[in-house]
């Protein structure tokens, strides 16, 4: 939370099989004034997946409804499906002090650093090779051959995005990359955008 109260959007992107998952749900128990952003999304349930817990699920008229009243600050298309974050959903939890983690691509990326610039800060968790990913990829044993030469044609196109996030953690063991990942997320409590009103205050002493 800044001076101001208000909370932060902690923006996270990696290829699939990155990791960015795992280091989100790490963050989140630890730090319990951060949460989950639930998005959006027009792709089936998975599993025990719950509407409203894991995803709001929709479907393609409805997401369409949502898209026509702006209603989202960011959505993207991803493996042929579409994700979105509710900027009123958005503004709720912010606006009472609380942060908030994404798991979104580059493209919701930009789109939320162009809505809250100085709310949102961007980290982007990358393999240490890919070939190391494509033995992540592999080693759950859930996809095609197909499916993972796209993830890792998809994984190259994501990374040609560097540009767009402000850190990087390097997840190559899990403790280290974690141990990034939050001083990151500890240090953006004190940057220049979330202490800006603490030096105004003393300015108009």
């Amino acid at each position: 939370m800044n001076a101001s109260g208000r909370g932060l959007l902690f923006v996270v992107s990696s290829p699939s099989g990155g990791g960015k998952t795992t280091l989100c749900r790490r963050l989140v128990k630890e730090f319990p004034n951060l949460q989950f952003s639930i998005s959006h999304t027009t792709r089936a349930r998975r599993g025990q997946e719950e509407n409203g817990r894991d995803y709001h699920f929709l479907d393609d008229e409805q997401f369409d409804k949502m898209v026509a009243e702006e209603a989202f600050a960011e959505w993207a298309q991803v493996h042929s499906n579409r994700y979105g974050s509710s900027r009123k959903s958005i503004d709720e939890i912010i606006g009472r002090g609380q942060d908030l983690v994404f798991d979104i691509d580059y493209q919701g990326a930009r789109q939320l650093q162009s809505a809250y610039p100085d709310d949102t800060v961007t980290v982007y968790v990358i393999p240490p090779s890919m070939a190391e990913l494509e033995r992540r990829l592999r080693g759950r044993g859930t996809d095609t051959d197909e499916v993972i030469v796209n993830r890792l044609t998809q994984a190259k196109n994501e990374l040609r995005q560097y540009k767009t996030y402000d850190y990087f953690v390097l997840n190559n063991e899990l403790d280290p990359a974690y141990e990034e990942f939050r001083t990151i997320y500890q240090a953006t409590q004190f940057n220049r955008q979330r202490r800006a009103a603490l030096v105004e205050a003393l300015l108009n002493e």
